[in-house]
C-alpha cells in the first residue's frame, strides 16, 4: 500500500508542478518579460522522475535486497588485495605448460618422421593408394570409389567445430597445380604414413591439441584428423603448405632481402605479367621477422616506394600489402643497367645491416630480369666476396635461354640458386626454390628451432561465432642420411593452437571489472588483447587487411613513450601505470580509469604476457565460505547460469567429460564422482558462495511476477543479476515471445554477457556508478533496439572505496513505460529531453531522435553546455580502422597541416565511409557523393571524440544569443542516476548560428601520405629471434640452378673461383 501511495504522489508532484509552471509562463508571456526557465521547477521536475524511476528500478531488480543478503555476510568474509605481479606470473607459468605440450607433441613428429624417412628406400616406380582429402568417399558414375578416394569414415565432433573427422586417419592434400601421382610425392606420402600413429598417440595424451600435420618440401600436406577438403567453385584448392608462414618460418632463418625487377623495354607484355606475379610470390615468402624493399630498374633506379629510399621495412602484412599496390603500376621502358642495380642493393643491404635493425642474419638479392649480357663478376668481388654472405638468386623471364649461363653463374658464384620462368603457371614452385637453399644451413646444423606464428585467422577452422584466432608452432624435418650431409629439408611439422585455449587460463575473476590478460609476441604484434579487431562487417566476418600486425602501441595508445611495450618486446619483468581512456558499447561510451599493469616472458617462446588491474575496486577481491551442499543446491536452481567462456572446470582434457556443462562437471567434481576433472577450486568456492547470496532474489522475483496488480501493463520485462564469479540469473515478467529486445542476454548481445575477455556492458557501466544509483541506456548495436531501457546498478560489499564490487543487478522495461513517467504534461514554446551522461537522447517528443547524440539535435545548447564545463569533449584514437577511400582520391591526399585544408579536402575530394567494425561507425556521418568509382578499403587511423558529464555540476542555466534573439535552457541532473533533465525554449532558431557537434571522424591520417611514409620508415623495437643460420661452410654451392646446366667454358671459369673462395 505505501509503495502505491509513492508512485501515485510522484505523479501528482510530477503534474503539478508542471502545471505551475505553465501558468507562470503564461503571466510571463502577459507581462512581456524575457525571464529564463525557472530552475527550481525544473529541479522538483527531475526530483520528481527521479524518485519514481529509482523506486521502480530497485523494486523490480531487486538491488536492496541483494545488497542486505550480502551485507548479511560482511563480517565472515575476507577482503584481499590482488597481487597482480603474482597473477601475471601463473598465468605465464601455465601459457608455458599449455605450449611445452604443443612443443613436446611436435618433436615426438619429428623424430618420427625422420625415422622413417631414414628406413625409406626411394622408389621411382612405387604405386601406392592413399587417401586424398579431395578425392576421399567420391565415386564414379558407376558408383564405384575413384581412384586415390575410397571409403573414409567421417564422423562429426564437436572439438573440431563439428566438422566430420576421422580420429583414426591423416588424409594428404596436394596442390592442384601439382600430380597426384608424381614419384616424389608418392614416396613422401609413402614413409610419412608413419606419422599417424603418432598422431593418434599425441591426440591422446593432450586431448585439447586440434589439427597436427606434416608439411612436405615436394608440396603435399599431411593432416590429422582425416577431413575432407573441398575445392572453390572453379574446382580449384589453391593451398600449398609451402607458402605458409608457420613453414617458411619453420624452414629459414630471418632475412634481408633486396627485390630488383627489370622494367627495361625488353619487359614488356607477358614479361611483366610474369615479373609482377613473381615478386608477389616472393613476398609470400617473407615473414614478421624479415625485411625487405623492392627496386624497379632501367637506365635509372626507382623504388617502388619513393619514400623508402636506401632502406628496408619489415615484411608484416600491411607493409606487403603496400608494396603490392605499387606493383601495378610498374611500365616497362628503356634499357636495364643491372650493375647500377647490384650496386644500390648490395649497398643497401650493407648500410642497413650497419644500423642494427633488420634481421642481422641472412641476406639475399632477388633478380628477376629477362637476361644479363654479363656476370658482373667485378661488382660481387667488391661487395661480396670472398664471405659471400648475401646470396643472389636470379630469376630468368620468359622462354629464351640465351642469358641462363650468366645468371646461373650469378647464383652459383654467391651461394645462390637459379630459376627460369616461362608462365605464370610456373612461377610460385619456381620461386619456393630459394627457400631450400635458405634452409641449407639449418639442415647441416640439424637445428630443429622451434617456431611460433603471430595471431592468424584460419578460415579452416571456425568455431560457433565465425573464424577463430590462432597461433602455430613448427618444426623443421631434416634428412638423416649420410649421403645428404650438405641439407636436405623433408617439410615441417606443425600444430595449430587456438587462442581461446590462452582465454580460458585467464583468472577472469580475479583481474576484476575492467581487468584484463594480453600477450605479445617478440616485434611486439598483439597475440591477444580484449581490444583487437581482427574482423569486419560481422555478418561476413572478413579479416582486416593488417589484422595480425596490431602492434601494442596501437591499442595502449595512452603509453605515448612505448614504456610498456618494450619492456614486453625485451622481455622483461615489471610493473608500469598510467591513466587510461576506454570505451564501451562499441565506442560510444567512455569510462576513464588508472590502470596497473604486470608483466613477463613466457619462458619457451617469443612472447610475453601481462595483465592490466584499474585502481579502486578492481584491485580488492573477497573470499566468502559456504558449504558445498548449500552452494550444489542453489547452483542448479534453473535461473542460474555460469559464464560460457570461463573455466570452472576443464572439460577439454578427456573426451568423456566434453559433453559436460559447467555446473555438471562442478558438481561431479565437488561430489568426487569424477576425481579425475581438473577445476578451479578456489573460484568453484567463491560461484557456490554467490550461488547462496543470490539465492533469495529467485524468490522474490517470481513473487513480482505472480502478482497480479504489479506490472499490469507488462513495462518492465526482465529482472537479471551477474556477480563477480560469472554467476549470472534472470527472471522473465513477460513471455519470452514478447520480449521487446529478443537479443538480450543471448549470445547475439556480445557486449550484454559474460565473456572470455569482459564483463557485461551492464555491469562495467554500473561499477563506475556512484554507490546506490542506476545507469539507464537505450542497447545500441549492429541491429539497433531502441524500444527498451535498461537500469542496472552495482552492489558494493563494504562502505569504502577499498569494497570490491560484488554483483550487479538491473532490469530491462519499455521504451515507452519509460518515457510515460517522463511525460505528464507540455507546452509548445518548450522542449525537453533527457539524456544520459555521454550526451545521448533517451526521451523526446521526437520518437526519431531517440538515441542520437544530443549535440547533432541541439548543436547550440551543446557547445553552451562544452563551454560552462558541464560536459567534456575527449579525444580518442582508432588505429585499427578501415576506411573506403574512392578511386582517385589519393592523388588528393596532400598535406593536412592547415585545419581549413583538411575540413575542405575532406568535403571535397575524400569520401569515407566507416566500417560496421570501426569504433564510431554507428553515427553513420553521410558524407556521400555520388559517381565517385570504384571503391577500396585501406587501413586508416582515426581521430574522433567523445563526451562525458561533469560529476560535479548536478544543474545549471543558460542563455545563447541567436542573432539577436536569446534562448534559454536549463540542465538538470536526475537524482540517483546518470540522465539529465534539458529543457530548452522553443523561441528562438539557432541551428544556422551554431554547427552541429558531431561524433564522427575528425583526421584520417592514413590519407596523408606524409604520415604514411614516416609510419613506414619508423622502425620499432623488436626482439629478434635467438637462432640465426646464414650460412655452413659445408654447403654445396654447386646446387645451384634449375633448368639449364652450365656450358663447359663457364663451368672452367667457375671451379677455380669457387675453389679460391673456399679455400679464403
Amino acid at each position: 500500500m505505501l509503495w502505491n501511495c509513492r508512485i501515485l504522489f510522484s505523479h501528482v508532484c510530477c503534474a503539478s508542478f508542471l502545471l505551475f509552471w505553465i501558468m507562470l509562463g503564461t503571466v510571463v508571456d502577459v507581462m512581456g518579460s524575457q525571464q529564463g526557465i525557472p530552475l527550481s521547477v525544473v529541479k522538483l521536475w527531475a526530483s520528481a522522475f527521479g524518485g519514481e524511476i529509482k523506486s521502480i528500478s530497485a523494486k523490480y531488480s531487486g538491488s536492496q535486497l541483494l545488497q542486505k543478503k550480502y551485507k548479511e555476510f560482511e563480517k565472515s568474509v575476507r577482503v584481499e588485495e590482488i597481487d597482480g605481479m603474482k597473477v601475471v606470473k601463473t598465468l605465464a607459468k601455465k601459457m608455458e605448460e599449455m605450449f611445452r605440450m604443443k612443443k613436446e607433441a611436435m618433436r615426438r613428429l619429428v623424430e618420427a618422421a625422420e625415422e622413417a624417412h631414414l628406413q625409406h628406400e626411394e622408389d621411382p616406380e612405387l604405386q601406392y593408394e592413399y587417401f586424398n582429402a579431395v578425392l576421399i568417399n567420391e565415386v564414379d558414375e558407376e558408383g564405384n570409389n575413384v581412384e586415390l578416394g575410397g571409403e573414409f569414415v567421417l564422423e562429426p565432433n564437436d572439438h573440431f567445430n563439428n566438422l566430420s573427422v576421422n580420429l583414426s586417419l591423416s588424409v594428404v592434400q596436394v596442390p592442384t597445380n601439382m600430380y597426384n601421382k608424381d614419384p616424389a610425392i608418392v614416396n613422401g606420402v609413402y614413409w610419412s604414413e608413419a606419422l599417424n600413429k603418432v598422431f593418434v598417440d599425441n591426440f591422446e595424451k593432450d586431448p585439447s591439441l586440434i589439427w597436427q600435420y606434416f608439411g612436405s618440401a615436394k608440396g603435399f600436406f599431411r593432416q590429422y584428423p582425416g577431413v575432407k577438403w573441398h575445392p572453390d567453385e572453379h574446382g580449384v584448392i589453391a593451398f600449398d603448405c609451402r607458402n605458409r608462414k608457420w613453414y617458411i618460418q619453420a624452414a629459414t632463418s630471418p632475412k634481408d632481402v633486396v627485390i630488383l625487377v627489370d622494367v627495361s623495354g625488353s619487359m614488356k607484355g607477358l614479361r611483366l605479367t610474369i615479373a609482377r606475379q613473381t615478386v608477389s610470390s616472393i613476398l609470400d615468402t617473407l615473414g614478421d621477422d624479415d625485411f625487405f624493399n623492392i627496386i624497379a630498374y632501367n637506365q635509372e633506379m626507382h623504388y617502388v616506394e619513393p619514400c623508402l629510399n636506401g632502406t628496408l621495412v619489415r615484411a608484416d602484412r600491411n607493409n606487403k600489402a603496400h608494396f603490392r599496390e605499387h606493383l601495378d603500376k610498374l611500365f616497362a621502358k628503356g634499357i636495364g643497367l643491372l650493375g647500377d642495380a647490384l650496386t644500390e642493393a648490395f649497398t643497401i643491404l650493407n648500410d642497413f645491416n650497419q644500423t642494427g635493425h633488420g634481421s642481422v642474419c641472412s641476406q639475399a638479392i632477388m633478380l628477376v630480369t629477362d637476361g644479363a649480357t654479363q656476370m658482373y663478376d667485378d661488382v660481387f668481388a667488391k661487395f661480396n666476396w670472398p664471405d659471400r654472405k648475401v646470396r643472389i638468386f636470379p630469376y630468368l623471364i620468359g622462354r629464351e635461354s640465351a642469358f641462363a649461363d650468366n645468371m646461373k653463374w650469378m647464383a652459383c658464384a654467391n651461394k645462390g640458386y637459379f630459376s627460369q620462368i616461362s608462365t605464370l603457371a610456373d612461377v610460385q614452385e619456381n620461386v619456393m626454390r630459394y627457400l631450400h637453399v635458405m634452409s641449407r644451413p639449418k639442415v647441416i646444423d640439424h637445428e630443429h628451432d622451434t617456431v611460433w606464428t603471430e595471431a592468424y585467422v584460419d578460415s579452416t577452422s571456425r568455431n560457433k561465432k565465425g573464424p577463430s584466432l590462432m597461433t602455430t608452432v613448427a618444426m623443421p624435418v631434416f634428412s638423416t642420411k649420410n649421403e645428404t650431409v650438405s641439407g636436405i629439408l623433408l617439410g615441417v611439422v606443425g600444430t595449430d593452437i587456438p587462442l581461446q585455449e590462452l582465454m580460458k587460463i585467464i583468472p577472469k575473476h580475479l583481474l576484476g571489472i575492467h581487468g584484463y590478460a594480453f600477450a605479445i609476441t617478440n616485434n611486439g604484434y598483439i597475440l591477444t588483447h580484449p581490444d583487437l579487431r581482427p574482423l569486419y562487417q560481422e555478418g561476413q566476418k572478413r579479416r582486416k587487411p593488417n589484422y595480425s600486425s596490431v602492434d601494442l602501441s596501437e591499442v595502449e595508445w595512452e603509453d605515448k613513450d612505448d614504456f610498456l611495450r618494450n619492456a614486453m618486446v625485451n622481455r622483461r619483468t615489471g610493473t608500469f601505470s598510467m591513466e587510461v581512456k576506454k570505451t564501451v558499447d562499441k565506442g560510444k561510451r567512455l569510462l576513464k580509469m588508472h590502470n596497473d599493469y604486470f608483466y613477463t616472458e613466457v619462458k619457451g617462446t617469443p612472447f610475453s604476457v601481462g595483465v592490466a588491474l584499474s585502481r579502486g575496486h578492481g584491485k580488492f577481491f573477497f573470499r566468502g565460505n559456504v558449504s558445498v551442499e548449500a552452494g550444489l543446491l542453489d547452483l542448479e536452481q534453473p535461473d542460474v547460469a555460469l559464464a560460457d567462456e570461463w573455466t570452472y572446470c576443464n572439460t577439454d582434457e578427456h573426451h568423456e567429460h566434453r559433453s559436460l556443462s559447467q555446473i555438471q562437471a562442478i558438481k561431479l567434481y565437488l561430489t568426487g564422482r569424477k576425481p579425475h576433472i581438473k577445476c578451479d577450486r578456489e573460484l568453484i568456492q567463491e560461484v557456490l558462495f554467490d550461488a547462496v547470496v543470490t539465492a533469495p532474489l529467485e524468490a522474490y522475483w517470481t513473487g513480482l511476477a505472480l502478482n497480479k496488480s504489479e506490472n499490469s501493463d507488462k513495462g518492465v520485462e526482465i529482472a537479471y543479476l551477474g556477480t563477480r564469479t560469472g554467476l549470472s540469473r534472470t527472471s522473465l515478467f513477460v513471455v519470452p515471445e514478447h520480449l521487446s529486445n529478443q537479443d538480450f542476454l543471448t549470445a547475439e548481445d556480445k557486449e550484454g554477457v559474460f565473456n572470455a575477455d569482459h564483463f557485461p556492458l551492464w555491469y562495467k557501466r554500473a561499477a563506475e556508478q556512484v554507490p546506490g544509483t542506476f545507469v539507464y541506456s537505450i542497447p545500441f548495436g549492429g541491429n539497433e533496439n531502441k524500444s527498451v531501457v535498461l537500469a542496472s546498478t552495482a552492489i558494493q560489499l563494504l562502505d569504502d572505496r577499498k569494497s570490491p564490487i560484488v554483483a550487479s543487478v538491473g532490469i530491462q522495461m519499455k521504451l515507452d513505460f519509460f518515457q510515460r513517467k517522463f511525460w505528464t504534461a507540455s507546452r509548445q514554446d518548450i522542449k525537453c529531453y533527457l539524456i544520459d551522461n555521454n550526451g545521448f537522447i533517451l526521451v523526446t517528443e521526437d520518437y526519431s531522435q531517440t538515441g542520437l547524440f544530443f549535440g547533432e539535435v541541439e548543436s547550440a545548447v551543446m557547445n553552451k553546455l562544452l563551454l560552462m564545463g558541464s560536459f567534456k569533449r575527449i579525444t580518442l584514437y582508432d588505429y585499427q580502422a578501415l576506411c573506403r577511400e574512392y578511386a582517385g582520391s589519393s592523388d588528393s591526399a596532400r598535406s593536412l597541416s592547415h585545419p581549413f585544408s583538411i575540413v575542405k579536402w575532406l568535403l571535397t575530394k575524400l569520401v569515407i565511409f566507416l566500417l560496421e567494425f570501426n569504433l564510431y561507425s554507428w553515427w553513420h556521418v553521410d558524407l556521400s557523393v555520388k559517381g565517385q568509382g570504384k571503391s577500396m578499403m585501406v587501413p586508416c587511423d582515426t581521430e574522433y571524440p567523445a563526451f562525458v558529464s561533469e560529476r560535479t555540476i548536478k544543474e545549471t542555466t543558460g542563455n545563447i544569443d541567436c542573432e539577436g534573439c536569446a534562448r534559454s535552457f536549463v540542465i538538470q541532473q536526475i537524482p540517483s542516476s546518470n540522465l539529465f533533465m534539458v529543457v530548452v525554449d522553443n523561441k528562438c532558431d539557432c541551428s544556422s548560428v551554431w554547427f552541429i557537434i558531431s561524433i564522427s571522424i575528425l583526421n584520417p591520417c592514413a590519407h596523408n601520405e606524409s604520415l604514411k611514409c614516416d609510419r613506414l620508415k619508423f622502425q620499432k623495437d623488436r626482439k629478434r629471434p635467438e637462432s640465426c643460420h646464414p650460412f655452413h661452410p659445408e654447403e654445396n654451392a654447386m646446387e645451384c640452378g634449375g633448368a639449364a646446366g652450365l656450358s663447359a667454358p663457364l663451368t672452367a671459369a667457375l671451379l677455380p673461383l669457387l675453389a679460391t673462395l673456399i679455400s679464403r
